[in-house]
């Protein structure tokens, strides 16, 4: 039977800790070693972001946790002993991420539950990629943009 995205999140969400927006701001407050990781795509990252948040999207994320690689971020790599909480737009893409992670060696990992819709939901600061804070109304529309119709999947209007 074929798995659908869901049903891989939703197998792994048990194997990994989730971190709430709300927790991960007291968090993140109180530990300055705290690396957040942004696995979004590239574009998505420069719409917006939480401040200080590295970019690793999904895609490269298992070459860039090791050294050797033309894609390896070293301060990821060196983070081993770190908090480390992986963001994404929904908190969909990070359970898998922080699941990846922790196989290989991020025993610290968390994913942030809701992500980014989350996070601004709560009212917490999103920044654009020059660093200039976001309206939350504007994040809002950023972090929602329509389907368009043939993604919907057919039969679907």
């Amino acid at each position: 039977m074929r798995k659908r995205f869901s049903d891989l999140v939703d197998e792994h969400i048990p194997l990994i800790e989730e971190v709430f927006p709300w927790d991960l701001a007291e968090e993140m407050a109180q530990n300055p070693r705290l690396l957040l990781v942004d696995i979004r795509c590239p574009d998505e990252c420069r719409l917006l972001r939480i401040t200080g948040s590295i970019a690793v999207p999904r895609g490269i994320l298992e070459s860039a946790c090791d050294y050797g690689y033309d894609e390896t971020v070293p301060e990821l790599v060196e983070a081993r002993d770190r908090r480390v909480v992986v963001v994404c737009r929904s908190g969909n893409r990070s359970v898998l991420a922080a699941y990846t992670l922790k196989v290989m060696g991020f025993p610290h990992v968390a994913s942030l539950k809701t992500g980014l819709k989350g996070w601004n939901d709560y009212d917490l600061p999103l920044v654009d990629a020059e660093g200039h804070k976001l309206d939350p109304d504007d994040a809002e529309r950023l972090l929602n943009p329509p389907i368009a119709a043939e993604k919907l999947g057919p039969g679907v209007a």
